[in-house]
């Protein structure tokens, strides 16, 4: 199995900071801070309270106790009693003070997220897993919420706590004291190297979580090529494997906290054993009174939780920062704004096409079969300014090789108003890419395109996309109404329904409300290709671009379609990806894209007599190989 896609990683050798990494929670946390605040103070209130009973312990001891007082005894046990029950109030009082602001913080996290990710450039879906974002939409964020509801709570609190009963221990007994703070320095050390090992194998942990719910995604989604192919064994074993390396990272999560918590809990149990002889010893001598050692020793031991358990809350932090800095790589990326007319990555605009004549031709082709030069792929007189304008458009993507030639290099093309021009050309010559590039899906890195005669990229996109209807080769569908699918392209549904032939819906079992299910993989595929086509035409839109529109069809639903078609395309501009002579005959014209450039425009048939390379790509028969190139 190929392996997945990861995601990004931090840039290599910036210095990772688990708390600058948090503190870049406080604008959501912000509005909740109050209550917040308020959880903390009682958190503390309560500690503080566990650490009275040590002290009444004492008052037990050294007075009813030692006086042989049964009814101080059992007042002394009636206060005990009483501060066990406020102790355990005010715990619970702080669970639900941060419940509901903490999970409105969860859901703000997950909203912005969900609505930045509809905001990126599609080159970053191109780049991410899919499974690597839903991981930080979901166990990533319920880290952060518990990290907040918990960990760091109680960091504060512990750390209160240990500071208050350090100072009663020294007031107590200064030289027990001083023999409990012994193992202060080590813990020290050894949280820190704790901290730099688990944070890395955190990361590695959830990047894991992220590549295992991509298969699982894949998978499910796949899962009739899966069963088709009898692939289902070779699947489980990918993911086996998968899920094995995710277990041996938990495992080496588990023995590094199970290390610092040995630490944790053998260097304070030490150092509290020799506390108790020392002060058996100084009770024995009469330097110490029986009810300060009870009361020494109930408070060290009060302080046991707080001190172990810091290793357990660093691991929870770590996870936590690390949960929070992946939440932030995705979040971080640029995305795309609604009201930009700049268009990143956009080159100086090329000289204005000549208006009066031709002005790229192609040289006659030569070799067997050869009929002539192609038509020019000039623009039309001044009269026709408006329509779809491509004037020396380059386009590379991102990722791509920069030495690498570019998709599109040079491409002039004009469609005129309410003119359909069909697009043809070899598998991989940039057809679909090109069409991407009017509504700004990608960002061209030279020349410019026009819609009646205004550059896209001094559009805001939302107006451009308002402008500009597109049905994709691949036809998407959302697990949701065969109307709200529909109507995401506009509100003439029934209209746009009878034009794409799909009235088949009528027979679904709830008709218009009928839920599609999943990728719309209850429908057929031809199904699916009409409702796509019937979203993009929903609208009535001036500018229409259709990526192969039909090609799931079958001869006699394409002629039903092809016949409502022409009455749409007849009012709208029209750019449509054709690869069947069907299809090219719904166009007034239709433009050959071959080696990234427009080489020949004209009517189907002009280009029959005149294109060696149309003939071939129309026929299949030809002196062209695969990509259109001579033979």
């Amino acid at each position: 199995m190929a392996s997945l896609p990861d995601s990004p990683a931090p840039a290599a050798g910036r210095e990772r900071s688990a708390v600058r990494t948090l503190l870049r929670l406080w604008p959501f946390v912000r509005p909740v801070r109050a209550r917040w605040l308020t959880a903390v103070f009682v958190a503390i209130a309560a500690s503080c309270v566990g650490l009275v009973i040590p002290l009444v312990l004492k008052w037990i001891v050294d007075g009813p106790v030692a006086a042989g007082d049964t009814a101080g005894v059992a007042w002394g046990a009636l206060w005990l009693v009483l501060l066990g029950l406020a102790e355990a109030g005010l715990f619970g009082y702080r669970r639900w003070l941060v419940a509901r602001p903490l999970s409105r913080v969860e859901a703000d996290l997950r909203g912005e997220l969900y609505a930045h990710l509809q905001r990126v450039p599609v080159a970053f879906h191109d780049r991410w897993a899919s499974g690597q974002l839903l991981s930080r939409g979901t166990t990533d964020l319920m880290m952060v919420r518990q990290f907040l509801a918990f960990p760091l709570t109680f960091l504060v609190v512990n750390a209160v706590t240990v500071v208050a009963g350090a100072v009663i221990l020294l007031v107590q007994e200064w030289t027990l004291g001083l023999v409990l703070l012994i193992p202060v320095v080590p813990l020290v050390v050894l949280c820190g190297a704790f901290e730099a090992r688990y944070a890395i194998v955190s990361r590695r942990s959830q990047d894991q979580v992220g590549d295992l719910t991509t298969v699982v995604e894949e998978s499910v989604l796949g899962i009739r090529i899966i069963k088709g192919f009898g692939r289902n064994r070779s699947q489980a074993r990918a993911f086996r494997e998968l899920s094995g390396e995710l277990r041996g990272t938990e495992l080496v999560k588990a023995r590094l906290l199970a290390g610092i918590s040995a630490y944790m809990t053998v260097l304070p149990e030490a150092a509290i054993g020799v506390a108790l002889v020392l002060g058996t010893v100084q009770v024995a001598d009469g330097d110490l009174s029986a009810g300060t050692l009870v009361a020494f020793l109930s408070t060290a031991l009060a302080l046991r939780w707080p001190v172990e358990s810091i290793g357990w809350l660093l691991a929870l932090c770590q996870e936590a920062a690390t949960a929070t800095e992946r939440y932030f790589e995705a979040l971080d990326e640029p995305r795309e704004d609604p009201w930009d007319t700049t268009g990143p990555g956009r080159g100086p605009d090329p000289a204005p096409i000549a208006t009066d004549s031709a002005t790229a031709t192609v040289p006659p082709v030569t070799g067997s079969g050869a009929t002539g030069a192609p038509t020019a792929a000039g623009a039309p007189g001044p009269a026709a300014a408006g329509g779809l304008r491509l004037e020396g458009v380059r386009f590379r993507y991102p990722d791509a090789d920069p030495d690498s030639p570019p998709v599109l290099d040079g491409v002039d093309l004009h469609v005129r108003p309410g003119e359909t021009m069909a697009l043809v050309g070899a598998t991989g010559s940039g057809k679909t890419t090109l069409t991407a590039l009017v509504p700004r899906l990608h960002e061209l890195v030279g020349g410019r395109i026009t819609l009646d005669g205004e550059d896209v990229t001094a559009m805001p996109r939302e107006r451009l996309r308002s402008l500009v209807s597109v049905a994709f080769e691949e036809p998407t569908l959302f697990s949701t109404t065969v109307e709200e699918n529909v109507s995401m392209g506009g509100p003439e549904v029934a209209r746009a329904l009878a034009t794409a032939q799909a009235e088949f819906v009528h027979d679904l079992p709830e008709g218009l409300g009928t839920r599609v299910g999943e990728q719309g993989l209850s429908l057929s595929g031809g199904q699916r290709q009409r409702l796509a086509l019937a979203r993009a035409v929903a609208g009535s839109p001036r500018f229409l671009v259709l990526d192969d529109p039909l090609s799931a069809l079958d001869v006699h639903t394409e002629a039903l379609v092809e016949a409502a078609l022409r009455r749409v395309l007849a009012d709208t501009t029209a750019l449509v990806v054709a690869h069947r002579p069907s299809t090219v005959q719904l166009a007034d014209r239709v433009a050959l894209l071959s080696g990234g450039r427009i080489t020949a425009v004209g009517t189907h048939h002009e280009l029959l007599r005149d294109s060696v390379e149309y003939a071939w790509l129309m026929s299949g028969t030809g002196p062209f190989g695969a990509e259109g190139e001579l033979r």
